[in-house]
C-alpha cells in the first residue's frame, strides 16, 4: 500500500476505535515526518471535557512534544476528516507542510459535527455576531506588544 494510504488508514483506524471506545467523536489523525509517525491523536473532546482536544490537536501537540519544537515544519498531516477551523488554524500555526483529509466537512455534518455556523460566524462583521464580542482596554493590551517589540528574548513563531 502506498505509503500516504497507509497513514491515512492509521488515521481513520484512530476515529474508528475512538468510536468503538466512547472517548470522543469520530476523529483521528496523524503527524508524519520523513515517512514516521511522530504524534497521533484522536478526538478526546467528552473523555476530557476539553472542547480543544479535536484529533489534530491532540496529535499536533504530541508531534511538538516529541520534536521538542513548536513548530511542525517537514511534516505532514493526516486527517480522517477535512478540518474544522479550529483544527486547520492549529494546521496553520504548527506550520506543517501538507494536510491529508479523507471525509469531508459535509459528510462530518452528516453526523452531526457541522461547522458551516462557525465558518459563516468568522466572515461576519463582529457587531452582528451570535456571540458578542466587545473591545475594552485595548490601550492596556498594546502596551504588551510594545514590550515585546522591544524584547530581545523573544522567540518568535
Amino acid at each position: 500500500m502506498e505509503e500516504k494510504k497507509i497513514h491515512m488508514k492509521q488515521a481513520i483506524d484512530l476515529a474508528f476505535s475512538n468510536v468503538l471506545e466512547n472517548k470522543g467523536g469520530p476523529f483521528g489523525a496523524v503527524v508524519v515526518k520523513n515517512g514516521e509517525i511522530i504524534g497521533k491523536g484522536s478526538n478526546l473532546v467528552t473523555d476530557t471535557n476539553d472542547p480543544t482536544a479535536h484529533a489534530e490537536v491532540v496529535a499536533i501537540r504530541e508531534a511538538a512534544k516529541n520534536t521538542g519544537s513548536h513548530t511542525l515544519q517537514g511534516c505532514e498531516i493526516y486527517t480522517s476528516c477535512e478540518p474544522c477551523p479550529m483544527c486547520l488554524g492549529a494546521i496553520y500555526w504548527a506550520r506543517i507542510d501538507k494536510l491529508f483529509y479523507a471525509a469531508t466537512k459535509d459528510d462530518a455534518a452528516k453526523a452531526d459535527f457541522d461547522d458551516s455556523f462557525i465558518y459563516k460566524e468568522i466572515s461576519l462583521p463582529k457587531d452582528q455576531r451570535s456571540i458578542p464580542s466587545l473591545q475594552i482596554m485595548r490601550d492596556d493590551a498594546v502596551k504588551v506588544f510594545e514590550a515585546w517589540n522591544k524584547s530581545g528574548n523573544k522567540i518568535l513563531y
